[in-house]
């Protein structure tokens, strides 16, 4: 039978899983080997240099570069609070005097005496990882972080926006392909990831804001609200830095699109637990997914799944769009034609036919796709 390699969007009720949690430079591991984690527990943590800021005194003072460390009442390595003297000249008469402020709190960097300046810096920021995900300690790397492996539910949507964050599940519809309206967001779901169905608007995302929900999952949202929500087009860069106030993750496309229905089913069957969630996206080079991590086994599983599926697609299998004129449309594989055929950009390139559930059939790029895994 013909099949072809693709990527795959993953829903599945029980896997293994395992998360790195990395610094960016070198720090200290605060966790051992073997070692059971929650979500929120700090497993590493560095300290980022202050930013550096430059003072030219001897061009306040009116001195030669060479002077200044006569008129200094710092040296290289004090402390400093905001608004602290640092420099100063002492003239004859006192109404002439100039004295120089620090603009930060930190310490003095360098004095040089080529230049006439001072770096300031301000005090290191201290950046801690936590572990994201409950589970076990099963990798530590020297100064860096470590990896943590969990068994769970774990899925994938096809966007999102906003980084990690953490929170009990609260399914706010009754189906799939009901909208998540304002009148249901409830101020009981602060801190709580809430599932919606088949579309939220900008209004409703707002008033989750108001209410300090973590997380707000559904099937689609329109492109106007969420350039409006953000302010600016969202390009082909990673998405998961933007501070809104939540995290959303689509897990179907842009527009009213219902969520798959056992996508629903399967969160649904999680609901009240606590979850993981990442808006973290690339679609280009190198794919990231946002995702659902639900640790634990759900209801009526007594094994979870180890491999991640096999790695192709075949006749029959579900898939998703992932490409314009057609992103986020569902469908299922009718044929993987062998031969190359010219497409829309003049190229040739491997397709494969998609059958949608009205009996539509599309003609679409292999490199376009992508199978939804269970």
């Amino acid at each position: 039978m013909a099949h072809a390699y693709t990527p795959g969007l993953k829903v599945i009720p029980c896997t293994l899983l395992r998360k790195k949690r990395l610094l960016p430079i070198p720090g200290k591991v605060l966790v051992e080997l073997g070692q059971e984690v929650s979500a929120l527990d700090v497993v590493a943590q560095t300290e980022l240099p202050g930013k550096v800021f430059s003072v030219n005194v001897a061009n306040r003072l009116s001195i030669g570069p060479d002077e200044i460390k006569n008129f200094m009442l710092k040296s290289e390595g004090d402390t400093l609070k905001k608004g602290e003297i640092i420099a100063e000249n002492r003239p004859f008469l006192k109404w002439f005097k100039t004295t120089i402020e620090s603009p930060v709190a930190g310490t003095i960097d360098s004095i040089s005496l080529i230049t006439g300046q001072v770096l300031l810096r301000e005090r290191p920021r201290l950046l801690p990882i936590k572990a994201y995900v409950k589970g076990k300690v099963v990798e530590v790397v020297p100064n860096f972080g470590v990896t943590v492996e969990s068994e769970g539910t774990f899925i994938q949507g096809i966007f999102g926006i906003g980084g990690e964050t953490t929170g009990e599940i609260a399914v706010a519809v009754e189906s799939p392909d009901e909208d998540l309206a304002p009148e249901d967001i409830k101020d009981t779901y602060k801190g709580k990831v809430v599932i919606g169905g088949r579309h939220v608007s900008l209004t409703t995302i707002k008033k989750a804001i108001e209410a300090g929900v973590s997380a707000v999952v559904v099937g689609g949202i329109h492109d106007r609200d969420l350039r409006q929500l953000l302010g600016y087009d969202i390009g082909v860069a990673i998405t998961g830095t933007e501070q809104i106030g939540l995290t959303l993750i689509v897990t179907e496309g842009f527009g009213m699109i219902p969520m798959a229905e056992y996508t629903f089913k399967l969160i649904a069957s999680r609901n009240g637990e606590k979850a993981s969630v990442s808006g973290a996206t690339q679609i280009r080079a190198g794919v990231m997914r946002p995702e659902i991590i639900v640790p634990g086994y759900p209801k009526n599983v007594t094994q979870c799944k180890k491999e991640q599926g096999r790695g192709w697609i075949e006749p029959g299998d579900p898939v998703r769009i992932i490409r314009e004129p057609h992103f986020g449309v569902i469908g299922t594989v009718a044929s993987l034609p062998p031969e190359l055929t010219r497409v829309g950009s003049e190229s040739r390139v491997r397709v494969l036919e998609v059958t949608l559930e009205g009996g539509e059939k599309l003609v679409v790029p292999r490199a376009n796709i992508e199978v939804l895994e269970k």
